[in-house]
């Protein structure tokens, strides 16, 4: 299987984190909060995060303060199909294909709700052949990316597709919390909304050849409620826990470690390091646990930077970043996690 195509989307609105800060300290939600979760608010939002800005599908930021079920779910209803669209057809424009030559659609998101799912949507804007096959994948978190290109593979392996087009949309801002828990309190202070695409087909094209070798998964239920999403009061509330960037770290070592032995590749092979950006603090326990060097973070940190932790659609702006900044051809290492806790990795083979 080759990526032959990408394309990532976000709403046009930006926001700084001192912004985010400002309308926050002055909001009616704020002094409900304890002093506690007050001074993590403006730690996370004033110092080193690791974010800069963050695209929101906010026309304002007062809007943010709207939770209820209704209004959440609204954003996300309107928004992720947009996101869906424009990231999908930035990647089939990439691929220099046209529409009707996509024989199926993977889509997934964690951040909210539609039936029929996102891949109704991708066929109606796209005007994709009623005949295509469709599959809407949810309950992943972060790490959905891996596990969505894993599924094309194995359309394209059996012969079922030979073009298949991968979509990840998060509308995080659609699953903003608030309350005295740190985690909650943390996760509205990095996630960003966002859309990212893939197309993936059983040849190559004029593009960087960008091979998929081997791909692995580790799942480690017993540290389940360590960082997953929650119902309460009818809205998602997430849950983080501080363990989450060193779990995320080990897991993703242990798989490195098997796929690499499953392949014959050592770590002394890998040219280019393509992980989500969970957060500072995950890349730190990355590079620290890989020892990895200053610059092999790079692309994950000018997303993590711009963006936020987009969620699943972060991989592809990470991928989409290295490829623009004329990263070494050679293997690469390719890495998602996030809940179950699982942890997701492929080998890629690009080229020059």
């Amino acid at each position: 299987m080759f990526i032959t195509g990408l394309g990532t989307a976000a709403p046009a609105t930006r926001y700084s984190q001192l912004e985010c800060w400002e309308a926050l300290r002055t909001s009616k939600r704020f002094e409900t909060l304890n002093s506690r979760s007050q001074a993590i608010l403006k730690k996370v939002l004033t110092g080193n995060s690791g974010i800069a800005t963050r695209h929101l599908a906010l026309d304002s930021l007062s809007d943010v303060f709207n939770l209820t079920p209704d209004a959440l779910h609204t954003r996300f209803s309107t928004t992720a199909p947009t996101l869906g669209h424009q990231a999908a057809l930035q990647a089939i424009e990439n691929a220099g294909i046209q529409p009707g030559d996509v024989d199926a659609v993977i889509a997934s998101t964690c951040t909210g709700y539609l039936c029929p799912g996102l891949t109704s949507y991708l066929v109606e804007r796209l005007g994709l052949r009623p005949t295509v096959t469709t599959f809407d994948l949810v309950g992943q978190g972060c790490g959905a990316a891996l596990p969505n290109l894993c599924s094309a593979e194995s359309l394209i392996a059996s012969g079922r597709a030979q073009t298949v087009l991968s979509v990840c949309v998060e509308v995080c801002s659609a699953a903003f919390y608030l309350d005295d828990d740190a985690g909650v309190l943390i996760s509205a202070c990095l996630f960003g909304d966002g859309a990212g695409a893939a197309i993936l087909t059983d040849k190559p094209n004029g593009n960087r050849r960008i091979k998929w070798k081997i791909a692995g998964t580790v799942t480690k239920p017993a540290v389940r409620d360590l960082l997953r999403f929650e119902q309460k009061g009818g809205m998602l509330r997430n849950i983080l826990r501080p363990e989450v960037p060193g779990l995320a770290a080990g897991f993703v070592d242990e798989l490195l470690s098997q796929v690499l032995s499953r392949n014959g590749v050592t770590r002394a092979d890998i040219n280019g390091w393509a992980f989500h950006p969970g957060g500072r603090d995950v890349l730190v326990a990355l590079r620290d646990r890989l020892k990895l060097g200053d610059t092999d973070l790079r692309w994950s940190e000018t997303v993590l930077r711009e963006y936020g932790n987009v969620s699943s659609s972060s991989l592809y702006f990470v991928l989409k970043a290295a490829l623009a900044d004329s990263a070494p051809a050679g293997v690469w290492w390719m890495s998602s996690f996030g809940a179950g806790f699982s942890a997701h990795g492929a080998l890629l083979e690009v080229g020059s």
